[in-house]
């Protein structure tokens, strides 16, 4: 991935040129000067965007609907549409070193950013026992690089507890662009943040009712953050940002014995990925699969449906029942 933003980032010297002769550039945003033009991303930015604002017509999303969210570089375009915004939404994180890098060589201001993981406590990426590895490209970092070069797990949203500060920050950072809108800003953040609260209730509800407090992923593992807040402990394939998708032979005989030994009954995908894996274990075992929406992003029918992250998480508490049975 990274190896891909450097690639990236190679042409920021045109982008450069292309952004200093952009005064007349149209961009994609409507014209109503009264509202904010936003662009987030991905989808989690949108989401809480469009519920705090409460109009999708000046808000947009980077990362294309269906797609992978960690394989994303942006295009020429994108840089023009950003500086051209009232607000640009960005999680942080290594996915979104792209656009640290742009911030450091002032190509975007930075008053006008909201970056998601600066309004929660993150947490260093971590491996648990009988994970596969990340697999570094020698371009990357060197070994002290590396060891300098903290990792941290970006999927903070996937905790309806991170959501509701995320929902807040999107609500006190738009505010200030539009201060006349503050109002309906706090009254739309508050209804979604009630919806939130709910969500949070109903998985603790869940959660304290059922005698199993383990999760397994025969995927990758975006909720770090979840299982903190709730209590649980996991095991899966790979890591929350990893790009493997071939598991080895070691960690699927390790994943299907604590199925086994554990009783296990249903194993967890995300969204988005291939069903393979964790069908090869459920099927060792006698389990079953569910998938575990980590709301990363959302298929086109999905997102012309109008669903949101709380729908996402609504329709997860009902996996969560079936995976801790």
């Amino acid at each position: 991935m990274k190896n891909k933003v450097l690639k990236t980032l190679s042409g920021i010297a045109l982008i450069a040129l292309i952004l200093g002769a952009s005064i007349f550039v149209i961009t994609k945003f409507a014209g109503n000067k009264n509202s904010a033009r936003i662009i987030s991303s991905n989808f989690i930015g949108y989401d809480f965007a469009r519920a705090v604002t409460g109009d999708k017509s000046e808000i947009s999303m980077l990362l294309k609907l269906g797609a992978e969210a960690h394989d994303f570089e942006p295009t020429p375009e994108d840089i023009i549409n950003i500086k051209n915004a009232d607000l640009f939404i960005y999680v942080g994180g290594e996915s979104d070193e792209w656009i640290e890098n742009l911030l450091e060589g002032n190509e975007i201001p930075a008053e006008k950013t909201l970056r998601l993981m600066d309004l929660v406590e993150v947490k260093e990426e971590e491996l648990s026992e009988g994970m596969e590895e990340h697999e570094h490209d020698e371009h990357e970092h060197s070994h002290e690089d590396h060891e300098e070069h903290e990792e941290y797990d970006e999927h903070i949203w996937t905790s309806p507890v991170n959501a509701i500060k995320l929902v807040n920050g999107t609500k006190d950072k738009l505010s200030k662009i539009h201060p006349e809108k503050e109002g309906i800003y706090t009254k739309n953040a508050n209804a979604y943040i009630s919806r939130l609260l709910a969500i949070d209730q109903k998985i603790r509800d869940v959660v304290s009712s059922s005698t199993k407090k383990e999760l397994i992923f025969g995927d990758r593992f975006p909720f770090r953050y979840f299982v903190d807040e709730y209590g649980l402990s996991y095991y899966a394939a790979f890591p929350g940002c990893s790009e493997q998708t071939e598991a080895s032979s070691q960690t699927i005989a390790f994943l299907i014995d604590k199925v086994k030994t554990d009783g296990i009954k249903t194993i967890l995908k995300i969204e988005l990925t291939s069903d393979k894996l964790a069908k090869t274990i459920a099927e060792e075992a006698g389990a079953k699969v569910l998938t575990l929406n980590a709301a990363h992003n959302i298929s086109k029918e999905d997102f012309e449906s109008g669903l949101t992250y709380a729908d996402i998480m609504e329709a997860n508490i009902n996996v969560l029942k079936e995976a801790l049975k």
